[in-house]
């Protein structure tokens, strides 16, 4: 079904969504929030750019966004896959449960904060380029990657993995990792660490065009909650 969002709040547009059968083409989006929220079972396919909590608790199906997103995609999403060709906004899967993201671009702040892992659902961030500070903040389960460039840049800000208690955050560069939170440690990804993320890589290399086998070729930082300082620490008085 094709739906033009021309001129339509986001109220009508999601009620246009719910009704449709089968997959759904967006033309003319601008703004709408919600999209796609708590959906299972439909794939969407958006040009234009969405608003707010794209995918909101999504739980199955899949969302591809043309172009840029705004904040809050994937919000406590549960299950399902997004796809963005361009860029995404602040707390990109926000508090996420499961499911797949990729961007292509680049996202701003907090993305992936409060991320938890339980059983078979393990939540897992992709971003193509650049991510701003407090990536991974309080993350306690899935993993995160970081490809940028490869070259002698970090592609994160500051104050990554602050809180951090579990979970995985990879950072492709060449170049040394300062300035993290006691609670983080940070090594060069061996082999082994590198297969753990492999398929995902190769999943995202797939939407976007890329060769998976060059990006795995790069040096990458694996990043883990730090055992002899743990984030429990900050809540216990000496």
């Amino acid at each position: 079904m094709n739906i033009s969002a021309e001129n339509i709040d986001f109220r009508e547009l999601n009620r246009q969504i719910r009704g449709a059968e089968g997959n759904v083409m967006i033309t003319d989006c601008c703004g709408q929030r919600f999209i796609g929220s708590g959906m299972s079972g439909k794939n969407i396919s958006i040009n234009g750019t969405p608003g707010n909590a794209l995918g909101a608790y999504l739980d199955g199906g899949s969302i591809e966004v043309n172009g840029n997103a705004q904040d809050a995609v994937g919000d406590t999403m549960n299950d399902g896959k997004i796809i963005i060709r361009g860029h995404a906004g602040d707390a990109l899967g926000y508090a996420m449960r499961g499911g797949l993201i990729c961007v292509r671009g680049n996202a701003g702040y907090r993305t992936g904060i409060h991320m938890k892992q339980y059983r078979d659902k393990k939540p897992v961030i992709v971003i193509g380029g650049k991510v701003g500070s407090f990536l991974g903040e309080y993350l306690a389960g899935g993993l995160i990657i970081v490809l940028g460039s490869g070259a002698d840049e970090v592609p994160v800000g500051n104050f990554t993995g602050t809180g951090m208690h579990g979970g995985k955050i990879f950072i492709r560069t060449q170049k040394e990792l300062d300035n993290l939170p006691s609670q983080v440690t940070a090594e060069i990804a061996s082999q082994e660490d590198l297969e753990e993320i492999y398929e995902y890589i190769s999943e995202f290399s797939s939407y976007f065009g890329l060769s998976a086998e060059k990006l795995l070729n790069d040096r990458y930082y694996i990043l883990k909650p730090n055992a002899k300082n743990p984030y429990k620490q900050l809540y216990i008085a000496n």
